[in-house]
């Protein structure tokens, strides 16, 4: 059954509308978790947080997105893509309605609150890019799992663009009342999407699993082979059983810690930055921030292109190596200006064209280079333990500038290089990890990965056996 998807070559209307659904998710699910970035530039000053209780905030959702990942994610491998997708939704989109009622001075609570919006955006985040993948025929699997990163920036720049304009009005709180709409999508995602058909498949529902794959494919069931004992595969997913698969492991948790740790340090602190650095107001810094998201999203269409073009090992050393190049220049650059405008500004839109838009593989590669029945499970796995890089990424910021100082402008110049050096090096080492020790699965069907995964042959290291060095286990 799973081969005749496999030779489809355009998508059909019920396919695109799953992608859709897809990206509707993700764009509303990085508006919430970044939502922060922008309101912390505003409570700053009045609270007098230091940088220390700033990155204390900052990096709750972290935590909380780590854990989220690792545990919706093997409840998805459980009980299905679907349902898991609708809980986390509610489970994000709730929780940052609730950071409205945040009292004054309350940064506790509102670190609190953050842990939970993290736990559902982890959620989310490992298991919508697995049923993307599981309805599209593998000729087409890394470009459209790269689209459905592509509109994610969207999120952000929705952020920036309400903080920038909105906030006046309707005052930093009201920005989290915004954030409870992503609740609506789960109304979507019950009329439009269903059951993965291989998830289904996995579970020995053969009959439901062709009904879905049709409704996909738009065409009659009968028309399509039933699904037998072989397309199953194990039915028990155990976590233990990712360390079975050591190379899977080291390339995709080091690859996501490396770029989560980056980027969601730059990006967590840059209205700040831009408020302490320029010494602009705090609506000033979204509308730059606007910006740098428009760079991101124009990097994951390349990447997305790039992906199926040069493969994901070497897409993957181009975002890791590009992004370090592009901040360590900014923090040498920070105070340059060319004619009336920041070169720091203009080299953190250049960066992320690499750091953000390299996401439009960091996400499905993650998936990819696990076993069918370990898919969310392992990707879940290497979106948590990535997520360290959400709690380094924004507090070996604020220590390398000063955890104990009032944030006030002037205070990060001094520390600015090394800190951003810093960031730079994570991404250096994911970088290295994809090129060095990837697995290629570029134009290869998900079965033909499954058989290579679990064929008995032991780690290979990798280096130096070419683009096409996933091959080898065949």
């Amino acid at each position: 059954m799973f081969e005749v998807l496999d030779r489809q070559t355009h998508l059909s209307a019920n396919q695109k509308k799953i992608v859709v659904a897809a990206i509707i998710g993700g764009a509303l699910e990085f508006f919430d978790y970044f939502l922060i970035g922008f309101v912390l530039a505003f409570i700053i000053g009045p609270w007098q947080l230091t940088y220390g209780q700033s990155a204390v905030i900052l990096l709750s959702s972290g935590i909380g997105a780590m854990l989220g990942a690792a545990i919706w994610g093997w409840v998805a491998d459980k009980i299905g893509r679907r349902k898991v997708f609708i809980a986390t939704v509610l489970n994000f989109s709730l929780a940052t309605g609730l950071l409205y009622f945040t009292p004054d001075n309350g940064w506790v609570y509102l670190t609190v609150m953050r842990f939970f919006v993290g736990f559902g955006v982890g959620g989310l985040y490992c298991v919508d890019l697995p049923l993307v993948q599981e309805f599209v025929p593998s000729s087409k699997r890394g470009f459209v799992s790269g689209l459905v990163t592509v509109f994610i920036p969207i999120g952000v720049g929705i952020g920036a663009l309400m903080a920038g304009y909105l906030t006046p009005r309707i005052g930093w709180q009201g920005l989290f009342a915004i954030g409870v709409l992503p609740a609506f999508l789960t109304l979507l995602v019950r009329i439009w999407v269903p059951e993965s058909p291989r998830w289904l498949a996995r579970m020995g529902r053969y009959e439901e699993a062709r009904a879905s794959l049709a409704w996909a494919l738009q065409v009659e069931p009968r028309t399509l082979p039933l699904p037998t004992a072989r397309d199953a595969g194990e039915r028990q997913t155990s976590w233990l059983e990712l360390f079975q698969h050591p190379r899977s492991l080291v390339v995709s948790w080091l690859g996501n810690l490396g770029a989560q740790t980056g980027v969601y340090g730059v990006t967590l602190w840059a209205p700040t930055l831009f408020v302490a650095l320029l010494k602009i107001p705090p609506t000033e810094a979204a509308k730059m921030v606007f910006a740098i998201t428009v760079g991101g999203m124009i990097g994951r269409i390349c990447f997305s292109y790039f992906s199926e073009r040069l493969g994901r090992r070497v897409s993957g050393g181009l975002l890791g190596f590009g992004a370090a190049a592009m901040l360590v220049l900014a923090g040498v650059f920070h105070d340059a200006f060319l004619a009336g405008i920041s070169v720091y500004w203009l080299l953190l839109i250049v960066a992320a064209f690499f750091a953000d838009g390299g996401f439009a593989v960091v996400g499905p590669y993650a998936a990819e280079v696990w076993p069918a029945h370990l898919r969310t499970s392992g990707m879940g796995s290497a979106y948590g333990f990535g997520g360290i890089g959400k709690i380094i990424g924004p507090l070996g910021l604020a220590l390398i500038i000063g955890a104990s100082d009032v944030l006030k402008p002037g205070a990060p110049v001094a520390n600015i290089v090394p800190a951003f050096i810093y960031l730079g090096s994570w991404f250096a080492m994911a970088g290295a990890v994809y090129l060095f020790l990837g697995i290629e699965t570029k134009g290869r069907s998900i079965e033909d990965i499954d058989r290579s995964l679990t064929a008995p042959t032991p780690l290979r290291a990798g280096v130096g056996e070419g683009v096409e060095a996933g091959r080898i286990q065949r």
